[in-house]
């Protein structure tokens, strides 16, 4: 995580000074097309995993539908999964969640801890997670009077706060989960950053060694150094502030959820319920896609034939081409892009 926040942060910096200088808005130019088919192909790989029924496609539809058309709240649409998936399940157990039963002993032979191991000593759970809860909570209020004596402007580091800290609590699908709940809320409602930008923001962490939600520290560092009237300092602030407030709880939940996993593995409630939820991760990134996209390929915001960009269009299909066909490597795409949008530049088309 440290490397790519400290990776960004410098790509963060480059970008707010020297990102409307042309040839360098052209190598972005180039990456945009990049972004969206890697985001494409994500969804075709989510999808194969979460949709593995009637049930799962009808969650995943009815998600995508409520956010597109109706702006709903991804974790009211998650809250909406969650119940449906325990009221399926009490009425028809084994209905969502069917565990494996084949092969499962031969694939884990080689491991230490596996299926078959004997069961180790139920450890107390509450006491511990209690500790772990208040240390936690120690350190997410720890940075307020700092803010709050040495900072301007609480009122927007509270919000930022508690934003990316709510967040964290979309991370159980996922980075691309995150994304779509992050680009709706910045981009959208907070302003803190165009839909064009976040896809430079993506295209940005992808080219980073850690997690793809490290993103998030893009928006954190655009944020405050909107908000501060392009301060270097406040961005850098935002992006530390983001990533902190981000990654704090998701620790949280790995120490607090590790004691659980063995106790909950087989509990089909638990496993219909995390289906559910990954099918809603699917009309997720389908939104995602839907939003950045037409940004990207209706640039003037009005759909139509005179207004598509072919450019930008053509570069998607070929992005996946080279995806799909060719098998090549993201950063490899990465490159090809920046190429592109570089060439476009020089050649002046």
């Amino acid at each position: 995580m440290l490397p790519s926040m400290f990776i960004l942060l410098a790509l963060s910096v480059v970008y707010v000074r020297f990102g409307s200088l042309p040839w360098i808005e052209a190598m972005f130019n180039g990456l945009k097309p990049v972004v969206i088919a890697l985001v494409i192909v994500a969804l075709q790989r989510v999808a194969r995993r979460a949709v593995r029924g009637p049930i799962q496609g009808a969650v995943a539809v009815a998600a995508f539908a409520a956010m597109f058309f109706f702006a709903a709240s991804l974790l009211v649409v998650m809250l909406a999964a969650i119940a449906l998936g325990i009221v399926l399940t009490a009425v028809r157990p084994g209905l969502l969640h069917r565990p494996a039963k084949t092969g499962v002993e031969e694939d884990e032979q080689s491991y230490y801890i596996r299926h078959s191991s004997p069961a180790t000593k139920p450890i107390p759970l509450l006491w511990p997670m209690m500790k772990l809860a208040a240390v936690v909570l120690l350190l997410w209020l720890l940075p307020f009077p700092l803010l709050y004596f040495l900072v301007g402007d609480f009122h927007f580091w509270r919000g930022l706060a508690l934003f990316f800290t709510k967040t964290a609590f979309v991370t159980i699908g996922g980075s691309y989960t995150v994304i779509p709940y992050v680009a709706q809320v910045a981009v959208l409602k907070l302003h803190w950053l165009t839909k064009l930008q976040m896809l430079d923001g993506f295209a940005l962490a992808e080219t980073t060694p850690g997690p793809l939600i490290i993103v998030v520290a893009f928006v954190g560092f655009l944020a405050g150094y909107n908000q501060f009237h392009g301060s270097l300092w406040m961005g850098t602030l935002g992006l530390v502030a983001t990533t902190f407030y981000t990654f704090l709880p998701c620790f949280f939940f790995v120490f607090a959820g590790a004691p659980l996993v063995e106790r909950t593995q087989d509990n089909p409630m638990i496993g219909g319920v995390l289906e559910l939820i990954t099918a809603v991760v699917v009309g997720a990134i389908l939104d995602l896609t839907l939003f950045l996209g037409k940004a990207l390929i209706f640039p003037s915001g009005v759909v139509g034939l005179k207004q598509l960009n072919v450019i930008s269009l053509s570069g998607v299909l070929l992005s996946l081409l080279l995806l799909h066909r060719f098998k090549l490597k993201v950063i490899s795409l990465i490159l090809l892009g920046i190429g592109f949008g570089s060439i476009r530049y020089f050649l002046g088309f």
